[in-house]
């Protein structure tokens, strides 16, 4: 921290947030369900377990292509709790709303919450709303928590990848990040590249269908990719190895990229999942997403491996090997 305080980058999702988390967060809050830092907290009940999750949300802009600040909260809740393998029973919505703030866009802003949460089966049943002075919150932020239950002989956490397990991602990656950056029009870029924002429970049940032993499923959102994979490695204390001809990306997106220096494997995510699977229940797995709307574009990109615990190594298209570490700094601000 640069003189004691907090930095915009320590909300990134990275290196700093990490660490951030690890000096201050826990040696106040710690305890054995938090201690996990999965995206959801298993709770145990006398009859069942519940998942609960929390997250804020303050993008900027409100709308973009592909969705918008209210479809986000909703999603970005799901997914959350459907990576733990459980299934949404409720969410509450927090709003703080700044003075002079359109009502016709809130009317917009709630109509997308209830589509969306229509689209995921699930209920908004609790919220509250406040109202702060002009210039205190840019419009909208809204702040969500969500409950659901595990199913019985599920257990999925980021510290359960073993060697052995397949990597498998459902889809492109990077474009919910250049999508909010060509909303901004901030670089004079144009293009037709969308949010990929999108309730995963749907697709996180077809996958327990056909395997309720999976080890661990993460959305690469804030931080990408490069380091939802870094923190499974951590985690579980296991090396990964992925390709990257077999990784996804989006021709538009690759070319932004390239314009201004960004790296994919760092861009967030809204509608992607990352699941580690045992080897010998990979490829039914596997067929099982590529059957479901938002799995078509599945791909089996790596491996677990017992080397080099806690680092993930990029096989390149020209065969060397390159370490995916953490995003170290503020890629790009206010993506979710």
């Amino acid at each position: 921290m640069k003189e004691g305080k907090i930095l915009l980058a320590h909300g990134a999702g990275g290196k700093l947030s990490h660490d951030l988390i690890k000096e201050l967060f826990l040696p106040f809050l710690e305890n054995e369900l938090l201690s996990c830092l999965d995206d959801s907290a298993i709770i145990p009940t006398e009859r069942s377990r519940l998942a609960f999750t929390t997250d804020s949300y303050v993008v900027k802009p409100l709308f973009f292509p592909g969705g918008d600040i209210g479809r986000l909260s909703i999603c970005g809740t799901v997914n959350d709790l459907a990576m733990a393998g459980a299934r949404p029973l409720g969410i509450s919505t927090s709003f703080i709303l700044e003075e002079g703030f359109s009502k016709e866009d809130l009317e917009r802003i709630l109509s997308s919450i209830k589509k969306a949460a229509l689209e995921a089966g699930v209920m908004v049943v609790a919220g509250d709303t406040k109202v702060v002075e002009h210039g205190a919150a840019e419009g909208l932020f809204i702040t969500t928590s969500g409950v659901g239950i595990v199913p019985e002989g599920v257990d999925i956490s980021g510290s359960h990848a073993m060697p052995g397990d397949f990597v498998i991602i459902n889809g492109p990656i990077g474009d919910h990040e250049i999508g909010i950056l060509l909303a901004r029009g901030e670089f004079s870029l144009k293009g037709e590249i969308k949010s990929d924002c999108a309730p995963l429970n749907g697709l996180v049940k077809a996958i327990l269908n056909a395997c309720t032993d999976i080890h661990v499923l993460r959305d690469p959102t804030r931080g990408g990719l490069a380091t939802v994979l870094w923190e499974i490695a951590n985690s579980s204390k296991v090396g990964v190895i992925v390709e990257e001809e077999k990784i996804t990306v989006r021709e538009e997106v690759r070319g932004v990229c390239d314009l201004l220096g960004f790296d994919p494997f760092y861009l967030a995510n809204e509608g992607k999942l990352v699941a580690f699977v045992p080897q010998k229940e990979a490829e039914k797995v596997f067929e099982a997403m590529k059957a479901d709307p938002l799995g078509r574009d599945s791909v089996i990109v790596g491996r677990v491996v017992d080397e080099n615990p806690g680092k993930v190594l990029l096989k390149t298209r020209i065969g060397g090997h390159r370490l995916l570490e953490p995003l170290s700094g503020e890629q790009f601000p206010r993506i979710c």
